[in-house]
């Protein structure tokens, strides 16, 4: 079983990310994931003038300064790059840290970042065409060793090399949601890992698991594919704390539930298994605060360790 930490890149300062960074590449930490956002979300005006580091460069960063771990967004908003920019810096990113980079993207939300920094919002139809469309284009660029060419409705590349290609194996692609119709059926064509987010509030039980599921192995059948191909992971909201009151005040200012690992060590503990019962080879653990990294040595200690 593999344990990430989406580590936040908002309200702190650089130095609080890369101690988390080393601290997690020195323990029992598989990855590490950071969001994509240019204003710290969820988009409270008199917050607008705090830190928002930019995700594609501290990965770049965290890349250069670790050695083991696995590092990736959850996820990047395919509204803010060209794809095939989005590209050619992954595989730069999956260069510098010798192949452990994954390409996560997602249709982007975040609608009043757009209006802050000018780019267009177009209607969630449109972006998921887009969404489909980016990932089709970048995965032709992480698999093929010639110049690719796309001529697609929105993007367009001509006789376009990536070079450096991929380290190693191609990198990966997570495709970021999990809506029926749509963003399962793009996962099931052009990706690789699928990720159940708690923070979107949806339980995270085996039926609700297995039902994600069954829909994702009906379009891989469409598709052609084996969904045995897809990796199965989680992003659960935690907090490790005896304190009913914080532990409350979490859940209900995020409207957390099932989704989510927050109280006390056994409980959280007991979350964990249920979630590894489900059959995912991953969960990603978030909310632990980056400006406090002791936390996530604490978290290690009395909860990763009982799973060695």
């Amino acid at each position: 079983m593999e344990f990430g930490a989406q580590v936040g890149c908002y309200r702190n300062k650089w130095d609080d990310i890369a101690d988390v960074a080393r601290r997690l590449d020195a323990g029992r930490w598989s990855s590490i994931w950071f969001a994509d956002h240019y204003l710290p979300p969820p988009g409270r005006k008199e917050e607008e003038h705090l830190t928002a580091h930019e995700g594609f460069t501290v990965a770049a960063a965290v890349a250069a300064m670790t050695e083991k771990l696995r590092i990736g967004h959850l996820v990047l908003g395919n509204t803010y790059r060209n794809p095939a920019l989005a590209a050619k810096m992954a595989a730069t990113v999956d260069h510098i840290s010798h192949g452990r980079f994954t390409f996560s993207i997602g249709a982007a939300w975040f609608k009043r970042e757009h209006e802050a920094y000018g780019w267009d919002f177009p209607s969630m139809q449109e972006r998921q065409d887009r969404l489909e469309e980016a990932c089709q284009l970048v995965r032709s660029l992480f698999r093929s060793t010639e110049p690719v060419t796309f001529a697609g409705k929105y993007y367009q590349i001509d006789d376009a090399p990536l070079s450096p290609g991929s380290f190693a194996q191609p990198i990966p692609i997570m495709v970021g949601g999990t809506g029926p119709k749509r963003t399962l059926r793009t996962l099931a064509r052009y990706g690789d890992i699928f990720n159940l987010d708690g923070w979107a509030g949806g339980p995270m039980t085996r039926e609700y698991m297995d039902h994600k599921w069954s829909i994702l192995t009906k379009h891989c059948e469409d598709a052609g594919r084996d969904p045995n191909e897809i990796r199965k992971t989680v992003l659960m909201p935690t907090l490790l704390s005896d304190d009913k009151a914080a532990v409350a005040a979490m859940i209900k200012g995020r409207r957390l539930g099932e989704g989510s690992a927050i109280g006390e060590k056994n409980f959280i503990i007991d979350r964990i298994g249920e979630i590894i019962d489900t059959g995912v080879q991953e969960i990603m653990f978030g909310g632990i605060e980056t400006t406090q990294p002791d936390e996530f040595s604490r978290f290690e200690e009395e909860v990763l360790s009982v799973f060695d």
